[in-house]
């Protein structure tokens, strides 16, 4: 008898959970001689992201905190763009809901779809990944983590390793001249939890993205005095109401006032930097680490998937997203059919050319519009290469065409609007009242809305 491949997958937050779930996916079909799976998870529970908690800085086993996530959180995009091609709203909710729910939502239907008493076979909670090595004569990866359970660092070897830990959990933080005498609180977009807490305060956002518009709106919503954003380059263009105003890219603070490149200046309370994430894998030697930046399809991966230099090793989520869970599952059923013996790779040169095609497509985008098309076409590729359910990923895009004009229209509105899924066509239910006066963000809350369906 030959042994059984031994896997391990670290993280257990979406991308994770899609790998996992494409092998239970397999074991249900009745393959069998599947691998043996390893998920380590850093966090006391499964969700990755997906999970709050009021701490930052480290956690209770003084390990960075991960999550970035935080009260109030709604949907930054339809719903309808990352439902689960074998999991659909409709099927876990039994009702239509809006298209953009907040966390709590979200994190029920991710987790509705796992069999958890099969998905905890393979979990080890509480065990950061410490180090990783791979011996090229015995062909196997030695993973070492800390099992804060037991109190002992834990060594095992793997056939396979997949890096699973997401890359938006450690963050960038610039510097500028006068931050260290700013007498007010200064924090990255990592560390902000609730709004509440500055509610009254004229707040300074440097950044110009997804989480600057996310947290600047969140702000104005539950109080905030006034809000500022401040980032290089051209305007957003939103239409911001009275409260929020975008500025040019600070250059220095004098006490608790701030002074821009275009002369003017503003006294403020508070300094967040929303200013985006590192690639950080400590756990990995050079030869081994993931080096890039946040883009729609980072170098050295083959199908966005397998590392280049050493396709055993494997990387789920890495790109920047507009697609989020149902590329992962993309992700994980292709990595899984690889494991498999299904799909055959490419010898290194064919690897190389096929990610040089994709990376010169890459570079030639210029607008948000072409970048969406790209990654759909990429999901598409891997999509039509497993067994995963067919979707109608091109539908997806074009709601995420239409996502980004009903943000260009109302930035403070663009959540109030319905969506029909591209799985089931059914119309999402419209909110009873603007977000803007939507305060409770809790599961129990929101679905005790009175939903307004046609």
């Amino acid at each position: 008898m030959t042994q059984s491949k031994r896997i391990a997958i670290l993280g257990a937050g979406p991308s994770g959970l899609a790998q996992l779930r494409a092998f239970e996916a397999a074991r249900k079909a009745g393959v069998k001689d599947l691998p043996e799976i390893v998920c380590y998870e850093k966090q006391n529970d499964i969700g990755g992201m997906w999970n709050y908690t009021w701490r930052t800085g480290l956690d209770r086993n003084g390990e960075p905190v991960h999550g970035s996530m935080y009260r109030y959180l709604w949907s930054n995009g339809p719903k309808e763009c990352l439902e689960f091609a074998d999991y659909s709203f409709d099927k876990h909710f039994g009702r239509p809901i809006p298209s953009y729910p907040p966390r709590e939502v979200l994190k029920d239907y991710i987790m509705g779809r796992l069999d958890k008493r099969a998905i905890f076979n393979y979990i080890r909670l509480e065990c950061p990944a410490r180090w990783i090595t791979y011996d090229e004569q015995s062909e196997k990866f030695t993973v070492t983590v800390m099992n804060h359970k037991s109190g002992e660092q834990e060594t095992e070897e793997f056939d396979y390793v997949i890096v699973a830990t997401g890359h938006f959990s450690t963050p960038n933080m610039p510097y500028f001249e006068g931050l260290e005498q700013f007498p007010g609180r200064v924090l990255h977009a990592h560390d902000f939890r609730d709004a509440l807490e500055f509610q009254g305060q004229d707040l300074l956002l440097v950044g110009g993205s997804y989480s600057a518009e996310d947290i600047g709106t969140q702000c104005y919503k539950y109080g905030a005095g006034s809000v500022t954003l401040s980032h290089r380059g051209e305007p957003m263009g939103f239409d911001w109401p009275d409260g929020i105003e975008e500025r040019p890219l600070l250059l220095r603070l004098e006490d608790n006032v701030g002074y821009f490149e275009d002369g003017s200046s503003k006294r403020f309370d508070a300094v967040i930097m929303c200013t985006g994430y590192q690639f950080h894998f400590p756990f990995l030697p050079d030869e081994l680490r993931l080096q890039t930046h946040n883009c729609l399809y980072p170098d050295n991966l083959y199908k966005g998937i397998f590392f280049q230099p050493n396709p055993k090793l494997i990387y789920l989520g890495m790109q920047d997203q507009y697609f989020t869970f149902n590329m992962f599952d993309a992700q994980a059923w292709y990595a899984r059919d690889v494991i498999l013996g299904r799909v055959q790779l490419p010898d290194d040169q064919a690897r190389l050319q096929d990610m040089q095609v994709w990376q010169q497509e890459h570079e030639t985008l210029a607008t948000p519009l072409e970048s969406i098309d790209f990654q759909a076409k990429y999901i598409r590729d891997l999509v039509s290469r497993t067994d995963y359910p067919d979707f109608p990923v091109e539908k997806q895009a074009e709601l995420f065409k239409s996502w980004l004009k009903d943000k260009d229209a109302s930035i403070m509105e663009f959540r109030n609007i319905s969506y029909a899924s591209t799985l089931t066509g059914t119309m999402a239910a419209k909110l009873p009242k603007p977000w803007l006066e939507i305060k409770d963000d809790s599961l129990e809350g929101f679905m005790a809305l009175k939903f307004i369906t046609d």
